[in-house]
């Protein structure tokens, strides 16, 4: 209809056309990212210290570790507002060990977390790799966050299971709800799937809640017994500090090379329980009381002491306890020193343990089992 339009004329009219569908083509831009703006951040720590134990037996060792309290990794986190309430996530996180610039777990390119999930106004659904929700609970257990120098951490915590799809609830009226059902590897029996859940409450100074996992054997098995691991606490922040009690009951523990309680029956990492090692049968309940206290804004202290109770009497109990000082260089730097004791029963061979695994550890059970083993720890975390 333009051929009877002068040439100059037609040139305008093309013109203003283009221009105008320009600017619908930005402002229609322009409104899809002000309902999908999207973020991805790149995270991490460097935690090093230098750690000297000793044993009862007269064995020592001086190391320089990684992860007295927060392992070393690197992460990537990324978020979505998708609109109306709705949003998506994920989290890819690596652990490193920073004392020579290795992958922590040489088998996996994100050991730690690899997920991505959905949520809004009615909580929140990932899948993938996550962290238990006993994991998730560190803060709350003691002063240490469960990491170097806890009795709780001593005795060993699941931390994060493969094939898990996870729901999490809004906080309402001072309760928050979680629950993951981890998945069997293609092959293994439905059954051997891992259950986990847990209910905290929050409300103003006071805090409560419980943690549990929950996981089966085959049904043929020669030991059918499930393992379980059931965590409960109860915190008070009194304004310069938090006082915390924590209670496990779990028999999650197993003999390993190096003590008779080295080892743990699901695995600390992921795994499935198969049903072939005789100590599911045995039954250990932990106590802890932690206390801590912020002398300056910089500087913070905390005690602990915990025993780990041996149902069945067969001597495989121990206690001990740990000080600590943290101080806070800044927002992102935090010099560390702690001070432990584990005292084993005569047939216990639990071990010090961090935020990650000790690589120099005590390797022979006469260092671990029945004795009793002292460390010192100072160091410095990162954060960025």
């Amino acid at each position: 209809m333009h051929k009877h339009l002068p040439q100059g004329a037609r040139r305008t009219h093309h013109t203003r056309h283009a221009l105008a569908g320009s600017i619908a083509l930005a402002l229609a831009l322009g409104a899809m990212g002000a309902h999908a703006q999207s973020s991805v951040t790149v995270y991490g720590s460097v935690d090093q210290y230098v750690n000297h134990m000793r044993s009862s037996s007269g064995a020592s060792m001086t190391a320089l570790e990684d992860g007295a309290v927060l392992r070393s990794r690197l992460g990537f986190r990324g978020h979505e507002d998708l609109g109306g309430g709705l949003y998506a996530k994920f989290q890819l996180e690596m652990g490193i060990n920073a004392d020579n610039g290795s992958q922590a777990d040489t088998t996996r390119g994100f050991d730690r977390q690899s997920w991505v999930g959905l949520g809004g106004g009615w909580g929140e659904v990932r899948l993938g790799r996550q962290n238990t929700v006993i994991f998730g609970r560190g803060d709350y257990i003691d002063f240490t966050s469960r990491t170097l120098g806890s009795m709780v951490n001593n005795f060993g915590v699941p931390s994060r299971f493969d094939n898990d799809i996870s729901y999490t609830s809004p906080r309402v009226a001072g309760f928050l709800f979680e629950a993951h059902y981890a998945m069997a590897e293609t092959g293994a029996p439905s059954r051997q799937a891992i259950y986990q859940a847990g209910l905290d409450y929050a409300n103003g100074p006071y805090r409560v809640g419980y943690a549990g996992l929950y996981a089966r054997a085959p049904q043929s098995a020669v030991y059918t017994a499930p393992v379980r691991y059931d965590n409960l606490y109860a915190n008070y922040d009194y304004g310069k500090g938090k006082v915390q009690l924590a209670f496990v009951r779990s028999n999650n523990s197993t003999s390993g090379t190096a003590g008779n309680n080295t080892a743990t029956v699901l695995g600390n990492t992921g795994g499935l329980v198969a049903g072939t090692n005789a100590d599911v049968n045995r039954v250990y309940r932990v106590w802890q009381l932690s206390a801590d206290y912020r002398i300056t804004p910089q500087l913070r202290v905390g005690a602990l002491w915990g025993r780990i109770q041996d149902t069945s009497d067969s001597g495989r109990g121990a206690s001990g306890g740990a000080v600590a000082a943290y101080y806070d260089l800044s927002k992102r730097t935090m010099l560390y020193a702690v001070a432990e004791q584990l005292s084993n029963d005569r047939n216990a061979g639990f071990r010090l343990a961090a935020s990650g695994g000790m690589k120099p550890n005590f390797t022979s059970a006469d260092d671990v089992n029945g004795r009793t083993i002292k460390g010192v720890q100072v160091g410095v975390v990162h954060r960025f």
